[in-house]
C-alpha cells in the first residue's frame, strides 16, 4: 500500500465523487477508480458505496479514511522534521484552551512568549470542550488543548497538571456571611445555578456530584459567555461553580464569594492533552515546553504549589 493510493482515496472521500476527485488531482477517472480497485482488493474489503449522487465510504472505508489521514500527516510532517532539521522551530501550532477555566486567562502570555522565543512559530488558539476533544486532536485539527479532563479518551494522553476543588462562586448580596470562606455541598444545592451545557467537564462533574449525594441541581440557565455569567452573577440571578483559580482569572475585577464546597468537595482536573499515535512536530514540542513553564510558573506565584 502506498501513500499515492492513500492520497487518491482521501481526495474521493472528501470529494464525494470519482468524477470530482479526478478533476481536482488532475488524474483520468479510469485510473483512480482502478486506484480505488487495487485498494480494495489488497484489503479484501469493499471501500466505496457508488451510487447517481457519488460514493459514501463503507465502515471499512472509513476506517482506512480516519487511519490515511493519520499516516499521509505523519509522511508530511516527517519530510518538514527531515528539512528544517536543526533550524529553528518553524510552522503553526494550534491549541485549545478550556473556557471557564484558568488556562484560559494563559492566552496573552501564550502568545508573547512563543513570540518572544520562537517568532517563526504562529499560534492558533481557540476554545473546545472536553466531549468533542477526541476527534479534533485524532484529525490533526488539534496539535494539543489544556482542558479540564474529562476521562479517558481514546486516540489521546492526559498529563494531570493541577488538581483543584471546586467552590460556589456567588453575589456578595446572596446573603452569605462576608466572613465564610466554605458552603457545604447540601447548601451550595440551594442556590440556583448557571453553567456551561453538558457537553462541558465541568458541568459533568458538578451534575454528577449532586446526583451521588442525592441532591437537585436548580439549573437557570446554561451560559458559554464569561462577560454574560459576570452581569448574571452581579445582579445576583444566581450562582455557579468554578475552581478558585479560574474564578480569580475570570473575575479579577469582581468582588464576588468565593467559597469552597465541602461536605463532600467537588474536584476538577486541568491537563494537558497531546495525541497518543503520532509525535508533535517541533514546533509543537516548543509551544509543549512553554505551556508546561508557564501553568508550573502561575501556580507557583499565585497558590505556591
Amino acid at each position: 500500500m502506498d501513500t499515492r493510493k492513500l492520497a487518491y482515496f482521501v481526495q474521493i472521500v472528501d470529494s464525494g465523487s470519482i468524477t470530482k476527485a479526478a478533476a481536482t488531482l488532475h488524474v483520468a477517472q479510469p485510473a483512480l477508480s482502478q486506484q480505488v480497485s487495487s485498494l480494495e482488493n489488497e484489503l479484501k474489503q469493499r471501500l466505496l458505496i457508488r451510487s447517481k449522487k457519488g460514493v459514501e465510504p463503507t465502515a471499512a472505508g472509513h476506517t482506512l479514511y480516519r487511519h490515511a489521514q493519520m499516516i499521509l500527516r505523519q509522511v508530511e510532517q516527517a519530510r518538514k522534521d527531515v528539512e528544517t532539521s536543526g533550524a529553528t522551530p518553524t510552522g503553526r501550532v494550534s491549541v485549545a484552551i478550556a473556557p471557564y477555566s484558568m488556562a484560559s486567562s494563559l492566552a496573552p502570555q501564550i502568545i508573547s512568549e512563543v513570540n518572544r522565543r520562537y517568532p517563526d512559530i504562529t499560534v492558533h488558539l481557540t476554545e473546545i470542550y472536553g466531549g468533542v476533544l477526541s476527534e479534533a486532536i485524532k484529525n490533526g485539527r488539534l496539535d494539543m488543548a489544556l482542558i479540564y479532563e474529562p476521562g479517558p479518551i481514546r486516540g489521546v494522553q492526559f498529563t494531570t497538571m493541577i488538581v483543584e476543588d471546586l467552590y460556589l462562586v456567588i453575589s456578595p448580596e446572596a446573603g452569605i456571611s462576608p466572613e465564610a470562606t466554605e458552603i457545604s455541598l447540601h447548601e451550595a444545592a440551594g442556590f440556583g445555578l448557571f453553567l456551561p451545557e453538558r457537553i462541558h467537564t465541568l458541568r459533568q462533574i458538578v451534575e454528577r456530584g449532586f446526583d451521588e449525594n442525592g441532591l437537585k441541581l436548580r439549573l437557570m440557565g446554561e451560559v458559554e459567555s464569561v462577560p454574560s455569567l459576570a452581569r448574571l452573577l452581579r445582579a445576583n440571578l444566581g450562582a455557579t461553580v468554578l475552581p478558585r483559580s479560574a474564578a480569580d482569572a475570570l473575575f479579577h475585577d469582581e468582588d464576588f464569594q468565593v467559597l469552597r464546597i465541602t461536605g463532600p468537595a467537588l474536584q476538577s482536573k486541568i491537563a494537558l492533552c497531546t495525541p497518543d499515535h503520532e509525535p508533535l512536530s517541533e514546533a509543537g514540542s516548543a509551544v509543549l515546553i512553554i505551556l508546561k513553564e508557564m501553568l508550573q510558573d502561575m501556580l507557583n506565584r499565585k497558590y505556591g504549589e
